[in-house]
């Protein structure tokens, strides 16, 4: 066989692992984020440690991607042990700040909970859904690139047609993260107008995708790069098929309520597993029109891209309507709480319900992006989503404890009652609430996109320089680590530009 050929075949005919091994593994960023938070509080207010930007990179990376590397590559048999690791350093950390509180140093732990239980927060954003993209984004970006790597476990890869890859939950957790954030969200009065201005406005917003999805296809096609045929076709590729999802959902919306997606994604999905069990359709995804595996005509070619795409629009619905959720007006602490909590839960219930189909109707496919493999995408972004609100929750009260702590892409702090907010009193001095949030965190979040086509270019020129089939764990770690420094620290300056320009536009 070719090159390509021999690297096309590593990355085929895989079934991938279970469920619980992808969970544990999302769950540990979420606990490295919180370690971060208590380790900027240690080291700036307990031991006068300076913070420049360069500080600021260097701690957000070795603690956020560093250990993401190694748990998708070296370390991912003893996920376990780098949870139960994670969790005690965590815990002597903030053991450490609890000790040495500035606020409420002679109160009893109890009257400290009762008083944190009464404070209120306040935030641009959810700090938990900006770390979700960023998990996301980060995960997506080692796997493209790892999984070339004999060092890459072969059961984390895209699988073929069943089963649970852990690269498979990239593509639906990225929908699901972009959804979250989505206009119709974050902007729900774009809805009240005219329907064809908001349609016009929709369609505006594809043109980057539109642009980034056709450049990817003729550079694979022009220079011969190596392809799994059967992920999406053979001209699709991920960027169309977040198009067709962006043009397809600002349609569902006009049609009904923007507060009733849960319903829009309900419905397709269950309408779209019924026409794979009782039509020729599951037949037409894995065999082509005539049975025999043809890729004759422009159907044929990219079945699994144009088809699998309903799937994707059922996973951004359920989006839309968990970014509504968690965006509402909840400032207490006590609420935020429940709201976790209350994720936490949907996310069982539909756990328990991904075993009930998979046992009854049809394994878990991202393929055809089935009944199954909707429900597992949300129900294991519920999972992260409200281990990452529980964190932030957890790294609130470890602030509360110390006087003037201000850790980047977090909650501010506000001092209750909050009846009347102008008689609140934030717990932080003004200058440094002013103070720009400079972290690799809201970087990625805010250069998602940047990121996500800097890892794709990336990735090629990597694989065309590098003979990725026969490197050692030792040269394809270090190669992966750099790949993934260079990446975020482009993206970081580019973030740290844009600020010193708004700085300067603000100034004059």
């Amino acid at each position: 066989m070719s090159q390509k050929q021999m690297k096309e075949a590593f990355v085929s005919n895989l079934n991938g692992t279970t469920v619980l091994e992808i969970t544990q593994g999302l769950c540990f960023p979420a606990f490295c984020i919180l370690c971060r938070g208590f380790l900027i509080i240690f080291s700036q207010y307990l031991c006068s440690f300076s913070h420049t930007w360069k500080t600021r990179f260097f701690i957000d990376f070795v603690v956020l991607i560093v250990p993401m590397v190694a748990t998708l590559t070296i370390w991912a048999s003893f996920i376990l042990l780098e949870l139960l690791a994670v969790i005690i350093f965590g815990a002597g950390l903030f053991y450490q700040i609890y000790r040495r509180r500035t606020c409420y140093a002679r109160l009893p732990f109890q009257k400290i909970l009762e008083k944190f239980l009464n404070i209120s927060l306040e935030s641009e954003y959810i700090p938990a859904i900006s770390c979700f993209r960023v998990i996301t984004s980060a995960f997506t970006a080692i796997a493209i690139l790892a999984v070339d790597f004999p060092f890459f476990p072969r059961r984390f890869a895209k699988t073929e047609l069943y089963g649970t890859g852990a690269m498979d939950f990239g593509v639906g957790g990225f929908v699901f993260g972009t959804a979250m954030v989505c206009l119709e969200v974050r902007r729900r009065k774009c809805m009240e107008g005219s329907k064809l201005h908001y349609f016009i406005n929709s369609l505006y917003s594809v043109w980057p995708l539109v642009f980034l999805g056709i450049g990817r296809l003729a550079i694979i096609k022009s220079i011969g790069y190596q392809e799994h045929l059967t992920e999406y076709g053979v001209h699709w590729n991920f960027f169309f098929t977040i198009i067709v999802v962006k043009l397809i959902t600002p349609l569902l919306l006009i049609i009904f309520p923007l507060n009733k997606s849960w319903i829009i994604a309900l419905s397709v999905t269950v309408l779209y597993q019924l026409a794979l069990d009782f039509t020729s359709l599951k037949g037409l995804i894995l065999y082509g029109t005539d049975g025999s595996g043809t890729r004759v005509g422009l159907l044929n070619a990219n079945r699994e891209g144009i088809i699998s795409t309903l799937g994707y629009v059922a996973i951004h619905m359920a989006g839309v309507q968990t970014g509504l959720y968690v965006h509402k007006n909840r400032s207490h602490i006590k609420d935020l709480i429940k709201v976790a909590c209350f994720l936490l839960l949907a996310a069982i219930s539909l756990f328990i319900s991904l075993y009930v189909v998979q046992v009854n109707v049809e394994a878990v496919s991202r393929r055809m992006a089935n009944l199954a493999f909707c429900i597992w995408i949300v129900a294991s972004s519920l999972i992260l989503l409200s281990s990452l609100l529980l964190g932030d929750i957890i790294l609130s009260f470890a602030k509360f404890l110390i006087k003037g702590a201000l850790v980047p892409c977090s909650w501010k702090l506000i001092q209750s009652p909050v009846t009347n907010k102008k008689h609140s009193e934030y717990l932080i001095p003004e200058a440094e609430r002013m103070e720009p949030r400079l972290c690799l965190i809201t970087a990625l979040n805010r250069k998602q996109l940047i990121f996500f086509l800097l890892s794709n270019i990336t990735t090629g020129l990597i694989n065309l320089m590098v003979d990725t089939l026969h490197s050692s764990t030792l040269w394809a770690l270090f190669v992966v680590n750099l790949y993934m420094f260079s990446n975020c620290l482009i993206v970081y300056v580019l973030y740290l530009q844009d600020k010193t320009i708004q700085g300067t536009i603000q100034f004059w």
